[in-house]
């Protein structure tokens, strides 16, 4: 039996559930349904996950003219559901991944046990928190150079930060921009001297240091620029930019799982090198939940097809 009522009679049962959607949860759905295990979907908070709040997407293959984020998220949904794959809304509080069949506990009430499951739940991008921030993502704000540095060719651009990644992401959108600004709250930066090195040697990074980001500036047309605080004299000021850059980390959504799956010191879910199996059999993790590195949909999608892949193994090895 794929699925159904176990012997609780408000408890469902489901050979596998994906918890989060998004490209690896969508793409684990589509092959996993495909093979005829009618994998259920907890969509979360968030449905389609991050990449709905881009509004163009250029660099996924297939889509010559590009495609919106949302759009893209609609059709692997639509494309999953096509194949028998279920979608449920909610928010799983937490877990028991002591015993098999394993147990989700949803907010609000109601359970599901499940033979095998995938986690694709994501990292959420640290936010400032700041007026104008979060009204102003995909129109001028943004988490992702990769993703969106292209559609600010010749512009200036604000770089909030003072980690690796700022630097990185610094250092990558000056290809693209007239100027790239960093701006950090503080006077001493934490990225590596190496890091730090290669971006003062950039002739296209300015800098504001020890400057407190105050407000996100815009307009219709989307950012105008940032206003700070100048900590050392208390002075405030509008930094003129065409977009704006968190580079300040992403948080894993891994509380839930209450450290019953082994993560590194970040939270990030660790796999078998090469796999997507995790310290617990019959739990398998994909997507930003377990790359803190990449953050591409492209590479979501292909842990996504992973997970299924080796899902499909444990329970076919267990008939």
């Amino acid at each position: 039996m794929i699925s159904g009522r176990t012997r609780e009679e408000n408890t469902l049962h489901h050979q596998t559930v994906i918890i989060g959607t998004g490209p690896a949860g969508l793409t684990a759905a589509i092959y996993l349904a495909r093979a005829n295990l009618s994998p259920l979907i907890i969509e979360g908070s968030q449905p389609g996950g991050q990449l709905t709040t881009t509004t163009e997407v250029e660099n996924f293959p297939g889509f010559p003219e590009g495609i919106t984020g949302a759009e893209l998220m609609e059709n692997m949904r639509k494309q999953a559901e096509r194949f028998g794959a279920r979608v449920q809304s909610g928010y799983v509080a937490r877990v028991d991944l002591a015993k098999r069949p394993f147990t989700l506990y949803l907010e609000g009430g109601g359970e599901i046990t499940a033979d095998a499951v995938i986690l694709s739940t994501g990292a959420s991008a640290k936010t400032v928190g700041i007026p104008g921030e979060a009204e102003n993502f995909g129109r001028g704000v943004s988490t992702c150079a990769t993703c969106d540095g292209f559609f600010f060719r010749n512009k200036k651009i604000i770089v909030i930060g003072g980690g690796d990644t700022a630097m990185e992401e610094a250092q990558f959108l000056t290809r693209f921009a007239s100027e790239v600004r960093l701006v950090h709250r503080r006077e001493e930066l934490r990225a590596s001297r190496i890091m730090q090195d290669r971006a003062r040697g950039n002739a296209k990074i300015a800098w504001s240091l020890n400057a407190a980001p105050l407000e996100v500036m815009a307009g219709d047309k989307g950012v105008t620029g940032l206003k700070v605080r100048n900590n050392a004299t208390g002075e405030e000021e509008v930094l003129e930019a065409d977009g704006i850059f968190l580079a300040i980390g992403h948080r894993p959504n891994t509380g839930f799982l209450g450290g019953q799956v082994q993560t590194d010191e970040l939270g990030y879910v660790e796999v078998v090198p090469g796999t997507s199996r995790t310290n617990v059999p019959g739990v398998f993790a994909c997507g930003d939940v377990m790359d803190p590195i990449y953050r591409q949909a492209i590479t979501s999608a292909g842990s996504g097809c992973k997970a299924a892949l080796d899902c499909e193994s444990f329970l076919f090895e267990r008939q």
